[in-house]
């Protein structure tokens, strides 16, 4: 039997059920850790992500609590949600700078888009409250289009090894966010369905996304959604949305039948097992994208008391990663354990030089 569809096992392959059950990945700050930021803000002045590094940060007592977090997205679940920052008192600006002050004791900030995008704020753009959710006529709708409006989104992974949100606000209704383990799915498909996991170890053509990365001279790329690295640790890339992009191109094969069961068992496994709770005003929520699938339920702001769902990202490349498969280089760049990584413009820091 092939070794890659034998169950993998440990902390990282959790149910829903079982991370309800466990507090061991949530934080909450004390009254100390948030003086400990109101100072390194104080110092800090005026100076707007990307314009400051961990240097001018200086988190003598939260610095080692995040560095051990970071240790347990590798190792532990692959997830861990920080509470406690003071949204009601902090303005959206300060927000940011304390958001971007924290992750950079986790690793190195990438860039989110071509243009200039580090510190993205998730919520509404289309004006209207509509849904991008696809399924229509015209062009499939990026997967950056699909996060910018209020509709459900499939799970999936960004282009980071640890992806780092954090909640400004909330809207009045829905906005559920959906945490799956990537290795309880495989282990699950090992047992129900071994034949749909062997296809999930082969080649699905994808398409990088111009509206993140730009007009590339080709944005088709064929890698595989499970893949285990030299060492045998496993990774999972995954976005349906380019898959679907790219099988909507010229010349492209088109997808085979056991290609379109795999990814429906995905996605009906990953119901299943997934953990769901709403974000709360203050939260952090990081995840190791090798480990971990995220989406949410369809949300509404509510436009006349101006109540909106704001969340803010970071992507990071982290020292504590692992090393990855060849066949992730033509996404990743370097594949290295604890190599810079990953992003729009793959292996570029963020932080301002």
């Amino acid at each position: 039997m092939d070794p890659n569809l034998r169950p993998i096992g440990g902390p990282a392959a959790w149910t829903g059920a079982e991370l309800a059950a466990d507090p061991s990945w949530q934080y909450r700050l004390d009254a100390a850790a948030i003086a400990e930021l109101d100072a390194a803000l104080g110092r800090l002045g005026d100076r707007d992500p990307p314009a400051f590094a961990a240097a001018d940060f200086a988190l003598p007592t939260l610095g080692p609590l995040l560095r051990r977090v970071g240790g347990q997205l590798e190792t532990g679940h692959g997830l861990v949600r920080i509470g406690g920052l003071p949204v009601a008192r902090w303005t959206l600006p300060v927000l940011r700078r304390a958001f971007w002050g924290i992750c950079l004791h986790l690793g190195t900030p990438l860039w989110q888009n071509t243009t200039g995008e580090c510190l993205a704020e998730v919520k509404d753009e289309t004006g209207s409250g509509a849904a991008a959710t696809g399924g229509g006529a015209g062009p499939v709708p990026s997967a950056r289009a699909r996060s910018r409006s209020t509709g459900a989104l499939r799970f999936h992974t960004d282009k980071c090894d640890v992806l780092a949100l954090a909640c400004a606000a909330n809207g009045i209704a829905g906005g559920v966010s959906r945490i799956v383990s990537s290795v309880a799915i495989h282990d699950a498909m090992a047992s129900e369905a071994p034949d749909l996991l062997a296809t999930l170890y082969q080649d699905f053509w994808r398409m990088r996304p111009a509206d993140e990365e730009g007009e590339l001279a080709s944005r088709l790329f064929r890698m595989p959604v499970f893949a285990r690295g030299p060492d045998g640790d496993f990774t999972s890339q995954y976005s349906r949305t380019y898959v679907e992009m790219a099988h909507a191109e010229p010349g492209v094969p088109v997808l085979s039948a056991r290609q379109v069961a795999a990814m429906d068992k995905l996605a009906e496994l990953a119901g299943r097992l997934c953990f769901e709770a709403p974000f709360e005003p203050g939260q952090i929520q990081l995840m190791n994208q090798h480990v971990t699938y995220h989406g949410r339920t369809a949300y509404a702001d509510d436009a006349a008391s101006g109540a909106r769902r704001n969340l803010l990202r970071i992507w990071l490349a982290v020292p504590q990663s692992r090393a990855l498969p060849q066949t992730c280089a033509v996404q990743w760049g370097a594949t290295a354990p604890g190599a810079l990584r990953g992003g729009a413009i793959p292996g570029r820091s963020a932080v301002a030089a």
